[in-house]
């Protein structure tokens, strides 16, 4: 059974940094994009970043770049995602998610295989 759980959320002040892990079971990670996503109370779920599985390509929105890195160890199972100057707006339940690719990142409606979420808030 296809399994993404994630973990590494927590609180942290602005400007903090926190490192989120999406660890994987039940398929070949070789084969599937993983995207992350979040979503803020009330808002919308948002991709905010993706990485390939041949060329691990990278992919992020305007509101996480330059901030958060994307990166993956196939070996592993894992997906990790580092945010750093962190912003109380960057507060929401992020999520991992698989989709299968042939290469390059996925259009985010297209991932259709989902962790759970770990919550991040970012507050002083």
């Amino acid at each position: 059974q296809l399994q993404l759980v994630e973990s590494g959320g927590g609180l942290v002040q602005p400007g903090g940094s926190l490192r989120l892990s999406c660890a994987t079971s039940g398929f070949t990670l070789d084969y599937y994009a993983i995207g992350w996503f979040r979503q803020a109370p009330g808002k919308e779920r948002e991709g905010i970043s993706c990485i390939a599985n041949k060329d691990r390509s990278t992919n992020y929105a305007d509101s996480v770049k330059g901030r958060f890195t994307i990166s993956r160890d196939n070996a592993k199972n894992t997906v990790y995602l580092q945010m750093n100057s962190l912003k109380p707006e960057d507060t929401a339940i992020y999520y991992c998610a698989a989709c299968p690719s042939y290469g390059g990142c996925p259009p985010w409606h297209e991932y259709a295989y989902w962790g759970e979420g770990t919550q991040v808030t970012v507050s002083s």
